[in-house]
């Protein structure tokens, strides 16, 4: 919950003030069940995918066709894939790939989106129907769509995997934070700076952002939700990151024939995955959004 500092309030009050709404915010993520389970699936991954390889060391770069679509075992736990890869090990790697890509692509469209937003809310007039009409468009046209096309001209790499993810996936933060732009700037705080002379850059700075702290995060985790779904898509049709790096969406893509053939261990487990991850994120942006909510809960 952020705290509404008022000009010529004592620093310590509106220290007080913000470390109360704090703790109450965290007190109520906590009786969310369902996001603190959430918050330690995300741990457990993150966990898994970066530090599971300095334990399980594999190759993931050479073919090793000695051991092809082999089962799982004891000296592979989840089996082998169609080259010979350690389909843990490429979990580890390819789970890397997609955490990396969702989390800066959702944080990279929430920056975008939160700017847009903040400024179109601000100025109002022409300038807010002209940005939020651009946001319209933008909505209208498929994410997916626009990504396919991209990538069919042009093969991303991973930083460019992020910048394109990132600027098809800002419009919905924007539409959010304009509207709460749109009930904070007529605040007497705003008003007050105004009169006084202030800028309106530091008027959106200053006091239109801190206080829209709540909607910020509680739209990138969305956000980084939406942007692993949306890497997996395109990996999954063959237009992600290339060999040899992979991802989620990728090893589905690459395990999709073997799985008719019985090899369930090159689908299950990245699937899984998926599902785990993306439903870990949103559940988390669902009891982010509860305990920042001013009105609170029983």
């Amino acid at each position: 919950m952020s705290a509404v500092i008022q000009p010529g309030q004592a620093p310590g009050t509106a220290a007080a003030v913000a470390a109360s709404g704090s703790r109450l915010a965290v007190r109520r993520f906590c009786r969310n069940r369902l996001a603190v389970i959430g918050l330690g699936v995300v741990a457990v991954f993150v966990l898994f995918c970066f530090a599971g390889p300095l334990v399980y060391s594999t190759d993931q770069t050479h073919t090793m066709l000695q051991q092809v679509n082999l089962a799982p075992s004891g000296s592979h736990w989840l089996g082998t894939d169609a080259v010979g890869h350690d389909v843990l090990g490429r979990l580890m790697y390819g789970g890397k790939v997609s955490l990396i890509v969702g989390l800066a692509a959702g944080v990279l469209a929430t920056v975008i989106g939160t700017l847009w937003g903040a400024v179109a809310g601000y100025a109002g007039g022409w300038v807010d129907a002209v940005m939020m009409r651009i946001v319209d468009a933008g909505i209208a046209i498929p994410a997916l769509f626009i990504l396919l096309v991209v990538s069919a001209i042009t093969t991303p790499d991973l930083t460019g995997l992020i910048v394109i993810l990132g600027f098809v996936s800002w419009l919905v933060p924007s539409r959010l934070i304009r509207a709460e732009t749109l009930s904070l700037k007529n605040r007497d705080y705003v008003l007050t700076l105004r009169a006084i002379g202030g800028t309106h850059g530091r008027a959106i700075i200053r006091h239109i952002l801190p206080n829209s702290v709540s909607t910020i995060i509680v739209a990138a985790t969305f956000q980084i939700a939406d942007a692993i779904l949306l890497v997996a898509y395109v990996s999954y049709l063959g237009l992600g990151v290339q060999p040899p790096s992979t991802d989620w969406g990728g090893m589905l893509s690459a395990g999709l024939t073997a799985a008719y053939s019985g090899y369930w261990w090159l689908i299950i487990p990245p699937g899984l995955a998926i599902i785990l991850v993306v439903w870990a994120f949103n559940a988390i942006g669902d009891g982010l959004r509860d305990a920042f909510d001013v009105r609170g809960r029983g």
